[in-house]
């Protein structure tokens, strides 16, 4: 669907002055060109989709339907995954704290946990002696020196005695079924990939281990607008440029062995952070000693972006415009630094609207409930558009306090 006057003009009547646009072709076009760009070089790739960067339902679904799998970090997000019709056994259950009770019925379904840490290790070891006669299956989280100056807190030190201890329950345990290695490194520059990669292959080499799955986590940029990529001081990479560092690395290493297992990335901003916009609309426009603001119905809690000028256009509605210069879109809450928008110049009127882009990443799962409840989620991919989530009442957010 083409977002021009007449379209927001539509929406706003149906929908409020501020909502969400979800398109779901793109995800789904992100989704087949990131895994078919690893696949080039390793076809035995495929994507778990980070649900905590956004788990608006249509993209979990869409990942499941094209054949990825769902990495989740809570219960909560397993939930999710479980409702809309996961196979627990295309679950991976990732992070530092998990419900013992919630796991244990995860993994007697069928699904992976990838261990974390040695109070984990002690909830899982439990669950496989009480249930000796089912197969439970496990991975390792694990940790190792990337070269980005950041020692992250995920994950066994490969280095010590309690990685030694996991592995040994993981392969010694009968009943336990060496599901894979995992690593999570942040940052996404593409210079720390081949390290990431590297570091996986020295692993297996090093303990003749070769588990059925290599998960080499998620931290990539994904496709932005120009304005947006020329506010970093880094290369923006495409798909391809990953995966010529870090798949190609596999299939040099695996290209005369008999077992080449599946490499698993989890990607979240990569493929969802282009496709989603905010629709918000201009309520005031005022002076304060020489300087312009245009307060919004938006705020930087429902783009989850600060530090930058996020790709911005203005609908233009309201036929009596003013030139302005060096003016700031910001935002509804009363905190000064919620400006969404620095030294915007051109026309603008009271009722206009500010459409921004690249805010598909982690914004509708990090809204916290603060000032106003959320504002709905509209899939705009076909000539027709699905409300994907309501907008939020009060109700929503205040029926668990006990008035």
């Amino acid at each position: 669907m083409t977002i021009n006057k007449e379209i927001i003009a539509e929406l706003r009547t149906q929908f409020g002055d501020a909502f969400y646009l979800l398109d779901s072709e793109r995800f789904i076009n992100n989704f087949k060109e990131l895994r078919n760009a690893f696949r080039r070089y390793y076809p035995n790739s495929n994507i778990a989709y980070s649900y905590k960067t956004n788990y608006a339902f249509p993209f979990c679904k869409i990942v499941n339907e094209l054949g990825g799998y769902a990495e989740v970090v809570s219960e909560m997000e397993l939930e999710i995954a479980l409702r809309i019709g996961v196979n627990p056994e295309r679950i991976i259950w990732n992070g530092p704290i998990k419900n013992p009770i919630i796991l244990e019925k995860f993994l007697l379904a069928g699904g992976t946990d990838n261990i974390d840490n040695k109070e984990e290790l002690e909830i899982v070891r439990k669950i496989a002696c009480q249930h000796p006669g089912k197969t439970i299956n496990i991975g390792i989280r694990v940790n190792y020196e990337v070269g980005d100056g950041v020692i992250s807190r995920f994950g066994f030190d490969i280095e010590t005695d309690e990685f030694k201890d996991v592995l040994h329950f993981v392969t010694a345990t009968p009943n336990v079924h060496f599901k894979n290695f995992q690593c999570h490194f942040a940052k996404r520059q593409i210079q720390y990939w081949p390290a990431r990669t590297q570091g996986m292959l020295d692993l297996i080499d090093g303990l003749d281990i070769v588990p059925e799955r290599i998960d080499i986590g998620g931290g990539l940029f994904g496709k932005m607008e120009d304005s947006l990529k020329a506010q970093f001081s880094c290369e923006i990479p495409d798909y391809d440029a990953y995966a010529e560092v870090s798949a190609k690395l596999f299939a040099e290493y695996f290209q005369n062995k008999d077992k080449k297992p599946e490499l698993l990335i989890e990607p979240g901003s990569a493929i969802v952070g282009d496709c989603m916009k905010f629709v918000g609309t201009v309520m005031s426009i005022k002076n304060v000693r020489g300087k312009w603001f245009a307060s919004v119905l938006a705020s930087q809690k429902n783009i989850s972006m600060s530090g930058v000028n996020p790709p911005l256009v203005v609908i233009n509605i309201n036929p009596e415009e003013k030139k302005y210069e060096n003016l700031d879109f910001v935002g509804f809450t009363c905190i000064e630094g919620d400006v969404l928008y620095h030294g915007y110049s051109g026309p603008l009127a009271v009722g206009d609207v500010i459409v921004i882009s690249n805010c598909g990443s982690y914004s509708i799962v990090m809204k916290p409930p603060f000032i106003l409840p959320n504002f709905p989620i509209l899939d705009i991919s076909s000539d027709t558009v699905n409300i994907v989530k309501r907008a939020e009442s009060f109700d929503d957010i205040l029926h668990t306090y006990n008035f």
